[in-house]
C-alpha cells in the first residue's frame, strides 16, 4: 500500500531569477511583497587549494584538530589534503565495492562522506557509495558503510568496512548525496527519488511513498542497534510509515548542512523540468515531490488532491541554471560580511548566496568573482566543503566524467570586505 499525506494547500506565485543583482526570494506568505538589501556588493576571489583530481564529490574536514582535508573522488577514493598538498596514498580506496566507472556523466560512485562526531577518539566514518545489484529489476544499490581509520596510521582507512544500509535503485540515476550529523550525534542522510523522469515509481512516486526510502531524508542513529538504531522522537516511529525517515518528498537532495549557529537544516533539491530549489529541512515535512516542483504543480493530477507541503526558501528557473548544489551558511572568522549567509551554486558554472531581508525573508544575490562582471564559474561545482575554522571551499570540475583529472578545489574568499 502506497502511504501517501497530501493535504491541501494554496497556489504562490513566485518571481524568477534575475539575471544580476538581488535576485527572487521565498514571498511573505502574509503579502506578496518585494523588500531589497542595500547592502554593498560582495566580490568574491578564490585561492587554488589542489588540482588534477578525478571527478572529486565531496570535501569534509575530520575536527580532529590536525588541519586536515578529505575529499572525495567519484570513483571510489578519499584524499587527504595536508598543508596544502595531496598526500600521495588515499586515504580509502573502495574502487572494488563500486560499479564499472566511466569516462562520461554517471550518478553512480562515492556521492558523500562523514566523520563521526567523536572521530578524534573512536576514528569512525561513514561513506555513501553505489555499488553493483545482484537483484533483478534494479540499476544497483546505494550503500551506507561504517569504515575505521587504522590504529598504527591516521593517513589510512581499513578498506573492508561495515555495511548499515543498503537501498536497491531502480534506475541509474538520482542516488542522492552526502551525509551530516546533528548536535545529538544522530545521522542524516538523503536518498533521491530512484532516477528516471517523473519519479514513475507506483502511484504516487517514491517521493510520496512512506514506506520507501528513495525520495527521502533519513535520521539514523548510528552509536546504538545492530546495524543502526532509529531515535525514538524521529517522526513516523510508531505510525505507519519507515521509522527511518524523517522528511519526504524530495527528488534529488544533492548536499545537506547544518547552520551551527542555528541548528538549521539547508538541503539543495535538485529539479526536474524547471525549477531547483534550497528547502530547510524539519520533521516530518513533506516537501512535495513529485506533485510539486518548487512552488509550482509538477504532477496536475497527484496535486490536486492536496498536501500541507512545505515549500522551499529559495527558488530559481532553468533559464538560469540547471542543477543546484547546495552549499553552507558561512560562520567563519575571516569574512565578517559573510556571515549568516548561506553559499550555493549551480553545477553550470554560477554561485550565488542567501540572506534575510529586513522581513526576515530569504533573498537571493549573485556571487560575483574579482575581474568579472558577473556570477559566472569556470568550472562545474560539485560540492561546498569547509575546514575547521569554518573557512569555505569550492570542489569542481572542468569535464563530465569520473575518470579525467580536470578537477580542482579552491578556497573561497572575499577580495572586497565590507563590513570587516
Amino acid at each position: 500500500m502506497n502511504n501517501l499525506r497530501l493535504p491541501g494547500i494554496p497556489l504562490l506565485l513566485f518571481g524568477l531569477l534575475a539575471a544580476c543583482g538581488p535576485q527572487s526570494r521565498q514571498p511573505d506568505q502574509r503579502a506578496n511583497r518585494k523588500d531589497s538589501i542595500s547592502a554593498p556588493p560582495l566580490v568574491f576571489q578564490l585561492e587554488k587549494l589542489v588540482d588534477g583530481l578525478y571527478a572529486p564529490t565531496a570535501l569534509e574536514n575530520a575536527h580532529d584538530g590536525t588541519g586536515r582535508l578529505f575529499v572525495a573522488q567519484q570513483a571510489g577514493q578519499i584524499l587527504i589534503i595536508k598543508n596544502g598538498r595531496l598526500v600521495k596514498e588515499p586515504f580509502l580506496n573502495i574502487r572494488s565495492k563500486l560499479p564499472k566507472m566511466e569516462n562520461k556523466w554517471m550518478d553512480t560512485g562515492i556521492l558523500g562522506f562523514a566523520f563521526h562526531p567523536d572521530y578524534r577518539n573512536n576514528g569512525r566514518f561513514f561513506v555513501h557509495y553505489s555499488a553493483p545489484s545482484a537483484r533483478k529489476g534494479f540499476d544497483h544499490k546505494s550503500v551506507l558503510a561504517e569504515f575505521r581509520t587504522s590504529a598504527d596510521n591516521p593517513d589510512r582507512a581499513n578498506p573492508e568496512g561495515k555495511v548499515l544500509l543498503e537501498v536497491e535503485q531502480p534506475e541509474p540515476n538520482h542516488n542522492g548525496g552526502n551525509m551530516v550529523f546533528d548536535r545529538q550525534g544522530y545521522l542524516y542522510i538523503g536518498f533521491g527519488d530512484g532516477g528516471g523522469q517523473g519519479d514513475q515509481h507506483g502511484q504516487y512516486g517514491n517521493g510520496q511513498n512512506l514506506n520507501q526510502l528513495l525520495g527521502k531524508i533519513l535520521r539514523l542513529d548510528v552509536d546504538h542497534g545492530s546495524p543502526y538504531q532509529v531515535p525514538a522522537d524521529n517522526p513516523f516511529v510508531g505510525k505507519e510509515g519507515r521509522d527511518e525517515i524523517w522528511s519526504y518528498g524530495m527528488r534529488m537532495p544533492w548536499r545537506l548542512s547544518f547552520d551551527p549557529a542555528t541548528d538549521q537544516l539547508f538541503c539543495g533539491d535538485v529539479g526536474q523540468a524547471a525549477y531547483e530549489e534550497v528547502d530547510i529541512i524539519e520533521k516530518g515535512k513533506n516537501y512535495g515531490w513529485r506533485a510539486m516542483e518548487g512552488t509550482h504543480p509538477y504532477d496536475t493530477a497527484l496535486h490536486e488532491k492536496g498536501g500541507d507541503f512545505a515549500l522551499p526558501i529559495h527558488e530559481y528557473h532553468h533559464s538560469v541554471g540547471v542543477s543546484v548544489t547546495g552549499g553552507h551558511v558561512y560562520r567563519g572568522g575571516q569574512y565578517p560580511a559573510l556571515q549568516g549567509k548561506y553559499v550555493f551554486a549551480d553545477w553550470a558554472f554560477k554561485v550565488f548566496y542567501l540572506e534575510k531581508n529586513a522581513r526576515q525573508q530569504w533573498e537571493a544575490h549573485d556571487c560575483r568573482f574579482e575581474g568579472k562582471e558577473d556570477n559566472t564559474f569556470p568550472f562545474r561545482i560539485n560540492s561546498f566543503g569547509l575546514d575547521e575554522a569554518g573557512e569555505m571551499y569550492l570542489v569542481t570540475q572542468d569535464s563530465i566524467g569520473a575518470i579525467s583529472p580536470t578537477g580542482v578545489v579552491y578556497k573561497l574568499g572575499l577580495a572586497n570586505r565590507p563590513g570587516s
